[in-house]
């Protein structure tokens, strides 16, 4: 089967609890990221970029501002049939909501009966990374397995944070097992100190997955996950295949940046993921034209940085500024700026993130924090400088350090 007929299913309707209170008003995947894009841009610009154009995202949780972006940004011709299209819970099997993803994926059978593919790819929307799908599709047509799980290298000491993956002592492309958290877990043969952790990136064959999911939803045990539930089922079965991360070559990927892939799931994680881009050498690097990522930004006009005094010089320095953002007299450093956002006089912004239309006053700083949407920080104010007051003034705090000021706030001096 030279060319299959592929669909793609994004995974999207995630909660995102531990990333409070960014997800207060929004899916997980709609997070904001990077200054212009949403965390489910790269799920959705690797997938297209791999050449699979007829894709479905299952999202459930607050799911109005995610549902926004992808109907005003993802738009497909469909001269040829392909398109990018969000679909809610629906209730279609009962009166209950997604139970889990592989229940999300039962109740949404019936876009697979339509659509008619040979072989399903299945992605969660919440991760960063870039990855070539259709090498992972080619090894699995080559298999004779009908599910092929992704896994990345992680150090074998941070096993127990992930599902993680033990391969065939004979076949290094077939699963062994599978063991959630494990803390014994084997190393790699020809690494040690490393084990295979899941991405929850999978590759199925469309009969396989709907016969899985069916016989899962008849088990009232079962946590009708896809991790959880329907993997083991095909490694209890011998009939899992394994897809190694390390050997996905993506175009203008270098060496620094070419196996990168970050679970965004706390505040921390999300945090350090954006320090990652801010470096001379990016450990991940946004500015790949080959595989370019894509998003919904248009009509803003450019940065601005005004004021050249040297009391007052508007500047950024080992930052990310986005369209549409005026540094006016203040500084920025190792920060990332979303659109609209506005430094003012004598100002000072370092290693934080600001979501798009903060504005921030004269003589104001921020610290290590991370600002969402339209928050007015007044003048004098600041922020992530005393934990305490910041506490006390009802942000939170994370386990690093990070200041989380939600949308909307208006910070006092």
């Amino acid at each position: 089967m030279a060319y299959p007929h592929v669909l793609a299913i994004v995974l999207a309707g995630g909660e995102g609890k531990r990333l409070m209170p960014l997800t207060q008003d929004r899916a997980k995947p709609a997070v904001p990221f990077g200054g212009i894009y949403r965390l489910i841009d790269f799920a959705l610009s690797n997938i297209v970029n791999s050449g699979y154009l007829r894709v479905v995202v299952l999202t459930q949780y607050k799911s109005h501002s995610l549902d926004r972006h992808i109907a005003m940004t993802w738009r497909m011709s469909n001269l040829l049939g392909n398109y990018v299209a969000p679909v809610p819970a629906q209730q279609r099997v009962g009166k209950h909501w997604f139970m889990g993803s592989a229940d999300a994926i039962f109740q949404s059978l019936n876009l697979v009966t339509d659509e008619r593919p040979d072989i399903v790819v299945v992605t969660g929307a919440d991760n960063i990374y870039r990855m070539d799908f259709s090498q992972m599709v080619r090894q699995h047509l080559d298999s004779d397995f009908p599910l092929t799980i992704a896994g990345i290298r992680q150090p074998r000491s941070l096993s127990d944070q992930f599902g993680v993956i033990q391969a065939s002592e004979t076949d290094p492309q077939k699963v062994e097992k599978f063991l959630e958290k494990p803390t014994d877990a084997r190393g790699l043969a020809d690494s040690p100190d490393e084990v295979l952790a899941s991405m929850g990136n999978y590759v199925m064959d469309a009969d396989a997955l709907r016969d899985a999911v069916t016989e899962d939803s008849k088990d009232e045990g079962s946590k009708h996950d896809m991790g959880g539930s329907i993997v083991p089922y095909f490694v209890d079965q011998g009939v899992a295949g394994l897809y190694d991360f390390t050997y996905n070559e993506v175009p203008g990927a270098t060496d620094r940046d070419r196996t990168y892939w970050r679970d965004v799931g706390s505040v921390d994680a999300y945090y350090e993921a954006t320090q990652d881009l801010i470096a001379v050498n990016p450990i991940f690097n946004l500015y790949n034209d080959a595989w370019p990522l894509y998003t919904g930004y248009t009509g803003l006009p450019p940065a601005k940085f005004v004021f050249g005094e040297r009391e007052r010089l508007g500047h950024a320095m080992d930052s990310i500024v986005s369209p549409g953002v005026i540094v006016s007299g203040g500084e920025v450093v190792g920060s990332v700026l979303s659109p609209g956002v506005r430094v003012n006089s004598w100002s000072s912004v370092r290693n934080s993130v600001l979501f798009d239309g903060v504005h921030v006053g004269r003589n104001a700083t921020v610290s290590s924090a991370i600002v969402d949407k339209n928050v007015h920080i007044a003048d004098g104010a600041q922020i992530g400088v005393d934990p305490e007051r910041d506490r006390a003034r009802g942000f939170e705090i994370s386990e690093g350090g990070i200041t989380v000021v939600p949308k909307g706030t208006r910070v006092e001096r």
